[in-house]
């Protein structure tokens, strides 16, 4: 095992002991930002990072309600969770049968469906579109001083503008980070995943994450924008917040990059192309960026 990995399976002992169920023969999936493990019997663990515990509480309360409303999403397992284990939050999920990334069409019609449903009772609190960026900004050692301070600057940018942007769809449930890899494609049709964001908020910014595909990234072609504006029925881009939204998704796209790069080298000049496009330096978008992780 690399250093990384067992560090996260003596959580993950620790865990499961405190559940009643059994760590042999534990697989890791991926070690991350969230670390995923598979037990044998069709169970996926979830390690979270410290100061996350409320985050994953909501992705359980999230998750049990979606069954109830007969969303199509990955299950939690009935126990009692999350878990505390050397200060990380630890989650426990039915393992996904055999599957693929989700497509933009499988993403719009989950999040349509997610958005339709009435506000419950349920803590979720209001959308945060800046969580987590001061921390991903410092950890980014690989910046110049310069970027980073102007990365700062454009975060604080962004927050004063949030509150006066103008009104626009009902608020409802959001996802927070709806794209194609928190959708899985199954035999049996798509699922949607990973709910540390949901909460109160804005549908639109659901929709800009899949926009800024199109106008950012160039990921999303022209067609499959239009039948996801189709299908949802509103076209976010035409809309006089989504400048703001756009921007702010790119920022969060940009740190995160940046602040993994401190640990993969081979993400960044990655990391630097989205830096430098932000800021001027690469012509105007779509610039073509790359996926990482």
């Amino acid at each position: 095992m690399t250093p990384s990995t067992t560090a996260t399976h003596a959580i993950l002992q620790v865990a499961c002991l405190a559940v009643g169920l059994d760590s042999t023969g534990a697989e890791p999936i991926r070690i991350a930002e969230n670390s995923l493990w598979r037990l044998p019997g069709g169970v996926v663990v979830r390690i979270a990072k410290p100061g996350q515990y409320a985050a994953a509480e909501r992705e359980v309360q999230v998750a049990r309600w979606l069954v109830e409303q007969y969303v199509p999403a990955v299950r939690v397992l009935e126990l009692h969770q999350p878990v505390a284990a050397h200060g990380h939050p630890v989650t426990f999920w039915q393992e996904l049968p055999p599957h693929e990334n989700g497509t933009v069409a499988d993403v719009v019609a989950l999040i349509k469906q997610l958005h339709a449903l009435p506000k419950p009772d349920l803590p979720l609190g209001e959308l945060d579109p800046f969580v987590r960026l001061v921390e991903r900004i410092d950890a980014a050692s690989t910046i110049s001083d310069d970027d980073r301070e102007w990365m700062q600057g454009r975060l604080e940018e962004l927050k004063g503008q949030w509150n006066s942007k103008p009104n626009g769809l009902p608020e409802c449930v959001v996802h927070g980070d709806a794209w194609v890899g928190n959708v899985a494609r199954t035999e049996a049709g798509p699922l949607l995943l990973d709910f540390e964001r949901a909460s109160f908020g804005p549908p639109e910014w659901d929709l800009v994450s899949t926009a800024v595909k199109l106008t950012t990234t160039g990921a999303v072609s022209a067609e499959e924008y239009a039948a996801f504006c189709d299908t949802y029925g509103v076209d976010v881009t035409e809309w006089g917040g989504y400048e703001l939204l756009s921007a702010t998704r790119q920022l969060r796209m940009a740190t995160y990059a940046a602040q993994h790069a401190a640990n993969h080298p081979e993400w960044r000049r990655e990391a630097q192309h989205r830096i430098d496009c932000l800021r001027g330096r690469f012509g105007a978008p779509p610039w073509r960026w790359k996926g990482i992780m």
